[in-house]
């Protein structure tokens, strides 16, 4: 049994710690909100972002950060990617040299660039720091159907750790050493949700969306390749796996935020509708940033930029996406192949 601390009581928080408590640990799930720790110990639900899930009598809900973190076997941050860096600088001083951190939010800094991963390592340099990504609604951990997940950490030994806190029979883990490209496919994926989602509120059918998840997946690729990442991470579940997730599933915020961007909603009152943070929003500018800074063409990911900032409608952001360039359909194309 390991002792946990939970940073963070939205729905992905709240899900992992029902699985964590079911694996029979002991968990302290900590919010920053005082209503939403007065919530969930008298309700023991997450009423709000995880309807119809209780968390078990024997998970302790708080809003004591150093009780949160300090002495435990690991600590897992799980506030949404836009509060990571301030949330990370709050817990340093109860984090103890080696202590392991797992973060399992999704997202690039815009202000950096960084992934999750580096700017926790930055405001907490003594922690050992991993991730944890893929296909994982928290609506469906939480009433525990069944899903696989990937960690990712610099050691094979932290990594398996890990696997043997979460790991049941209806959450299987894998591990991987790819830290980078499993944050990369879980934060660029949700940009080409909200280009699915777009799509769909514009009334468009399967034909569409399955375009969009199989170019979308060429982008991320592309990039995440050009930044060190590998291409097997990209090909699996915290590639392709997240990305067919979060462009189809009725439970993605990006998705139904970009349906409503499709029926004519700006940016800001979709966001305000969907009620959560949206983290492909925030992604956004920065993917497309280093896909400047990498010179990697990025198509997809600039129209959902354009619809989201400047102003472009979504019809013409599909047109300008179905009538660019004539293109090959792979880098090598070889005619003279038998």
């Amino acid at each position: 049994m390991a002792k946990v601390g939970v940073i963070g009581a939205g729905g992905w928080g709240t899900a992992l710690s029902v699985l964590l408590a079911q694996n029979q640990h002991e968990v302290t799930l900590w919010s920053i909100v005082d209503a939403e720790v007065q919530m969930l110990n008298e309700y023991r639900e997450q009423k709000e972002k995880l309807p119809g899930v209780i968390l078990p009598e024997s998970v302790q809900v708080t809003g004591d950060l150093e009780a949160s973190v300090k002495g435990m076997d690991l600590v897992v941050l799980a506030v949404p990617s836009v509060y990571i860096r301030s949330t990370a600088a709050s817990c340093a001083p109860y984090v103890a040299k080696g202590q392991v951190v797992l973060n399992v939010a999704k997202g690039i800094e815009e202000a950096t660039l960084m992934p999750m991963a580096d700017v926790i390592e930055q405001e907490i340099p003594q922690a050992d720091v991993a991730v944890m990504s893929g296909p994982t609604h928290a609506e469906e951990v939480g009433i525990g159907m069944p899903t696989t997940i990937v960690v990712g950490a610099k050691s094979r030994q932290t990594a398996a750790f890990i696997q043997n806190i979460f790991m049941n029979e209806r959450f299987r883990v894998y591990i991987s050493s790819d830290m980078l490209g499993i944050e990369l496919g879980g934060s660029l994926k949700n940009v080409v949700a909200l280009a699915a989602g777009i799509a769909d509120g514009l009334g468009y059918g399967d034909n569409t969306k399955a375009a969009l998840i199989t170019r979308g997946l060429a982008e991320i690729t592309r990039l995440g390749i050009a930044m060190g990442g590998r291409a097997e991470t990209f090909g699996g579940l915290t590639g392709m796996g997240d990305l067919i997730v979060t462009c189809a599933s009725v439970h993605s915020r990006n998705r139904r935020a970009g349906y409503l961007i499709g029926q004519g909603y700006t940016c800001e009152q979709a966001m305000a509708e969907v009620k959560m943070v949206v983290e492909g929003v925030y992604s956004a500018r920065a993917a497309i940033m280093l896909g400047r800074r990498y010179d990697v063409r990025l198509p997809i990911i600039e129209e959902v930029n354009a619809v989201l900032f400047e102003g472009r409608s979504a019809r013409e952001a599909v047109s300008n996406l179905m009538l660019r360039d004539k293109r090959v359909a792979y880098p090598v194309v070889d005619w003279n192949r038998p």
